[in-house]
């Protein structure tokens, strides 16, 4: 049983496009606490999603691209009894955003033979465009909670 609530620390807006779930990007792809290079990564990556889609707003895109991937629904297991069932539960945009941003991040990693601010703005665009691994992944995860929502009734 947890005794001390957990406090969420508020991050400060990115430097460039001053948004915050553009700083959260920056810090989900940074590794071994290297920001600059994450910040090149995504600030570049933002640049070529912009240029390829011939938008005058790189935040358009990268606001459309997590819209389109972010989950509305997902499931969570509950155990009733002696059995686990997947209960579908609705999912807050504040999770919802930091999921999208985690896969959009996760499948450019997975791609190979490229730099990885092409992989990104490849990932950002078939996102924005509603189609790519990220957008699949949400439409498995909505077929999932819908497949199980007779033991929506579990969720509490």
């Amino acid at each position: 049983m947890r005794r001390r609530q957990a406090v969420k620390k508020d991050i400060l807006p990115d430097p460039k496009y001053n948004n915050k779930v553009v700083a959260k990007f920056i810090n989900m792809v940074m590794e071994r606490g290297k920001r600059s290079l994450a910040e090149d990564i995504v600030y570049g990556a933002l640049n070529l999603a912009k240029n390829s889609l011939n938008e005058a707003d790189a935040m358009k895109i990268f606001n459309k691209a997590i819209e389109n991937a972010r989950p509305h629904l997902e499931v969570k297991p509950r155990r009733v009894g002696g059995a686990t069932y997947q209960v579908p539960i609705e999912v807050n945009q504040q999770r919802g955003t930091s999921i999208a941003l985690r896969w959009i991040r996760d499948f450019a990693r997975a791609k190979k033979g490229k730099p990885m601010k092409q992989k990104l703005a490849e990932e950002i665009i078939s996102a924005c465009k509603g189609e790519g691994l990220a957008i699949k992944k949400r439409d498995d995860t909505h077929k999932m909670a819908d497949a199980n929502k007779a033991f929506a009734h579990f969720r509490w």
